[in-house]
């Protein structure tokens, strides 16, 4: 009887496996490699969770497909949902489900620019969390609640603010729920 043996590719570890498909910009191209088997699966989470930066402009993407990519992308520090020819259909419950991904708090960039979808329902979802942000000024803070008009939520622990900061914010934005 012949022992079939096992391809070249098949005895890549894991890690080698992320790295290739962390190098692959395409997610039709990821899905596709996501189902030939197990371990390629887990190794596409993988080459997610380590991108700092996503951008579905001109991918035919929508709610839960977006939401998942951006749960998998647990590093994920900038992202752009920004609608193009064909692109993103991104609406408020997608923009709710991507609220609860991990990386929310690490995000320093997000583009929803021409997301006809998205409204202030959608955009009140997220939360700002400057937790530990020790270089965050009062007038920096001031300033976001200022231009943030709607913002219902702030998480500021790990930060050394007087209360007459705060103070300061309850008063531009009454309603503006601040997590010491």
């Amino acid at each position: 009887m012949g022992v079939t043996e096992e391809a070249e590719i098949d005895r890549l570890p894991i890690d080698i496996l992320s790295h290739i498909f962390f190098l692959i910009s395409s997610f039709t191209d990821l899905a596709q490699a996501s189902r030939v088997c197990e371990k390629w699966r887990q190794a596409v989470k993988q080459s997610l969770g380590r991108r700092e930066s996503l951008s579905f402009s001109g991918w035919k993407m929508d709610d839960d497909s977006t939401a998942r990519v951006v749960c998998l992308a647990y590093s994920l520090k900038e992202l752009d949902i920004s609608r193009s020819r064909w692109g993103c259909q991104i609406t408020d419950n997608g923009l709710y489900k991507i609220s609860s991904a991990k990386c929310v708090s690490n995000l320093t960039s997000i583009s929803l620019w021409g997301m006809t979808g998205i409204t202030d329902k959608g955009v009140l979802q997220l939360t700002i969390v400057l937790w530990s942000c020790r270089h965050v000024t009062e007038s920096g803070l001031i300033l976001l609640v200022n231009k943030c008009r709607k913002l219902q939520s702030m998480n500021v622990w790990g930060t050394r603010f007087p209360m007459d900061c705060f103070i300061s914010l309850l008063a531009i934005s009454p309603a503006l729920q601040i997590k010491i």
